[in-house]
C-alpha cells in the first residue's frame, strides 16, 4: 500500500496559487498577508491536513474555553474589560492557528455543584483551556476528566497539570524595588494572599524585594487575606483605620484594590502621592474617583493568550506535569508614586 504523500506548504501554495512565502506568514502568524487570505490558507491547511491542522477522529478543531461567569458579568466596567481582553485574545490566538474557540461560561451554581458545562460532552474538542479563578474542587473536577487541559491566568499548586500565567513574582519584584528606589523604605502590601496562586506569587515578589533591599516587613501594614475575591472599600478602610501610623508607599496585588485604596486615602484628606505612594497589577483602566493614574505592572495579556493556545496544542495526549510558562510583565511608570525628597 502507497504511503500517503506528506503534505508540503508548497502544496497549499500550488493549491492556491500564491507564494509558498505567503503560506508561511499566514501559518506562523506574521506580517505580510490580509486577514481574508490568511483565512483561506488555514483553511486550506486543514482541508489538506498539514501538520497541526490536520484533523483526524481524534484530533478535533474546537478548543474548549471554560470561564467562570463572574468574569464574563464583572460588575466594573474596567475589570470586565480586562477580562473581555483576555478572552477575544485567546479566540483570536486559537483562531489564527486553525482551530476553534468555543466558550463555555460556568455559572456560579454550576461551580458550587461541581458540574460540567454541556459543551463539555456535547461537542467534540482537541483540549481544554481553563481560563480565570475557579475553586480548587471544580479545577480538580475538570482535570479529572483526562483531557488535555491547560490552565490560565491563574492555577492550583494541589494539581499538576500545565499552566501560563503572567510571571506575578518577578512582576511584583520590580514593581517593589522600583519604590525603594524612590527612597520608600517602609511599604506595605494588599491583597488576597489566601485565595490565588496570582497574589500568592505577588505577595512572595514582596518578600523577596523587601529582603533583598535589607527592608523590614511590618505585619500591621500587611492584608493578606479575604472572604471574597475582591477587597471592599469597607475591608480596606477598617485595615486602615487599625494603622496608628501609615507606611510611605503599599504595593497592591491588582489595580482594582489599587484604586479603592486611593479613594479610602482621599476621604481621609490623604493625598496619593503627596502624602503616600501607591503602585498595582495588571495595568487596569479603572475609573476612579480618586483621579490618581497609577504606576502599576502591566500583564502582556496578547503573549499569555499565544502562549496558552501554544501550550495547549503541543500536548499530544493528557499531562500530569505541572508545567509553568510565565509571561515577563512590564512595569509602567506613571504619577502615583513620589520620589522622596533628597532621593536623585
Amino acid at each position: 500500500m502507497a504511503r500517503k504523500k506528506k503534505i508540503s506548504m508548497q502544496d497549499i501554495a500550488d493549491k492556491l496559487e500564491i507564494s509558498k512565502n505567503a503560506v508561511s506568514l499566514a501559518l506562523t502568524n506574521k506580517k505580510g498577508v490580509s486577514e481574508e487570505l490568511r483565512s483561506r490558507i488555514m483553511h486550506t491547511a486543514k482541508e489538506m491536513g498539514y501538520g497541526s491542522y490536520a484533523v483526524s477522529g481524534s484530533e478535533q478543531s474546537n478548543i474548549l474555553v471554560l470561564v467562570p461567569e463572574r468574569i464574563m458579568s464583572y460588575q466594573d466596567n474596567d475589570h470586565f474589560q480586562f477580562y473581555h481582553d483576555m478572552i477575544w485574545g485567546l479566540e483570536k490566538s486559537i483562531r489564527s492557528k486553525g482551530f476553534n474557540a468555543v466558550i463555555a461560561p460556568i455559572d456560579r451554581e454550576s461551580e458550587q455543584r461541581l458540574k460540567l458545562p454541556r459543551l463539555f460532552t456535547d461537542i467534540s474538542y482537541r483540549g481544554v483551556l481553563l481560563f480565570g479563578i475557579t475553586s480548587l474542587e471544580y479545577a480538580r473536577l475538570v482535570w479529572e476528566q483526562q483531557v488535555r487541559l491547560v490552565m490560565m491566568d491563574s492555577y492550583h499548586r494541589d494539581l499538576p497539570c500545565p499552566a501560563v500565567t503572567s510571571a506575578n513574582m518577578e512582576g511584583a519584584y520590580e514593581a517593589v524595588s522600583y519604590l525603594m528606589e524612590c527612597g520608600h523604605d517602609e511599604i506595605g502590601f494588599i491583597g488576597p494572599v489566601n485565595l490565588t496562586t496570582s497574589h500568592e506569587e505577588r505577595w512572595l515578589g514582596y518578600w523577596r524585594a523587601m529582603q533583598r533591599g535589607g527592608l523590614k516587613i511590618r505585619g500591621e501594614y500587611c492584608l493578606t487575606s479575604s472572604e471574597g475575591y475582591d477587597y471592599t472599600e469597607e475591608e480596606i478602610s477598617s485595615f486602615l483605620s487599625g494603622l496608628t501610623e501609615l507606611p510611605s508607599a503599599f504595593f497592591c496585588g491588582n489595580d482594582r484594590i489599587a484604586y479603592i485604596l486611593a479613594e479610602v486615602l482621599q476621604k481621609r484628606n490623604i493625598a496619593v502621592p503627596r502624602d503616600i505612594s501607591i503602585a498595582g497589577y495588571d495595568d487596569l483602566q479603572y475609573d476612579s474617583s480618586s483621579g490618581v493614574n497609577m504606576t502599576t505592572v502591566r500583564v502582556e495579556k496578547e503573549r499569555m493568550c499565544d502562549a496558552a493556545a501554544e501550550l495547549l496544542l503541543s500536548l499530544s495526549e493528557p499531562s500530569r506535569e505541572a508545567v509553568r510558562w510565565s509571561i515577563a510583565p512590564t512595569l509602567i511608570v506613571r504619577e502615583s508614586v513620589k520620589r522622596k525628597q533628597g532621593v536623585s
